[in-house]
């Protein structure tokens, strides 16, 4: 991967759930995190890979080479819906910092072309890096998975100590950015749980949090990939279920919304 090219494993157009407004969501592939609930597991290794067909089951591959030039030009096709609802670019994955020199190097020309960018990250990034790459974003989604690094290292892979940095870091520069938890049953899914995050929001001067419910909406993919799926049989979880959760936050004086 280089300033010039990546591997992307999908484009796709007329988003409404990427950011505001219509937009063309670009996947990037390669994420350094292992969440074991991850919904897009064809996104987590770096290169092109074998794949099921989700239709004929017939062999495929997920991911291929494209340039920053095709990227653009498939953004552009769509820039008459960006100016009418206030959309444009989003850059997802994967993790966007795992081809940073190619996530930026697309978000600079977006940005030089007038279009509203959005990313979706992990935040697990070198600061500098992350602080250079928000500079030409106008909209983040992250999230926190747990507060405890020693938690957070034995699921995920990676520490957390970063991924703070980084998210308080957006917050002190007044970005606009939704923080999000997903709630995944047997991680951080007590009240305990609510209360050491709203704890640490609350030191971070953060005020505002969204709660993703676990769901199973990727199980299908780990079949597909031939990949073990290890929280095959664990019930998911909705609103309703975390009303005393989120209540836990907004006692902390944080608004916490689904």
């Amino acid at each position: 991967m280089t300033a010039d090219k990546g591997i992307v494993f999908n484009i796709q157009h007329f988003s409404i759930h990427d950011g505001p407004g219509i937009r063309t969501t670009v996947f990037l592939k390669g994420c350094p995190l292992r969440c074991p609930w991850c919904s897009n597991p064809e996104s987590q290794k770096h290169q092109p890979e074998p794949i099921l067909d989700a239709e004929t089951k017939l062999p495929t591959t997920i991911g291929e080479e494209r340039t920053v030039d095709e990227i653009i030009e498939e953004v552009l096709k769509d820039q008459d819906f960006y100016e009418e609802s206030g959309g444009g670019l989003t850059l997802s994955g994967g993790e966007i910092f795992a081809q940073y020199e190619f996530a930026r190097a697309i978000l600079k020309r977006a940005k030089a072309l007038g279009i509203h960018t959005a990313i979706e990250t992990t935040a697990f990034a070198k600061h500098e890096q992350f602080v250079d790459l928000i500079s030409y974003v106008d909209f983040i989604y992250t999230d926190l998975k747990h507060y405890n690094t020693i938690r957070h290292t034995k699921v995920t892979g990676v520490r957390n100590e970063l991924i703070i940095k980084n998210i308080h870091y957006a917050f002190e520069q007044g970005k606009t950015i939704v923080l999000r938890i997903p709630v995944i049953p047997h991680f951080n899914d007590s009240l305990e749980d609510a209360k050491a995050f709203a704890q640490l929001f609350n030191t971070l001067d953060i005020r505002e949090v969204q709660l993703l419910p676990f769901h199973q909406f990727g199980e299908n993919k780990y079949a597909l990939l031939k990949r073990s799926y290890d929280m095959a049989g664990v019930p998911a979880l909705h609103p309703e279920d975390l009303i005393d959760y989120q209540n836990v936050f907004l006692e902390h004086n944080i608004h916490c919304f689904f």
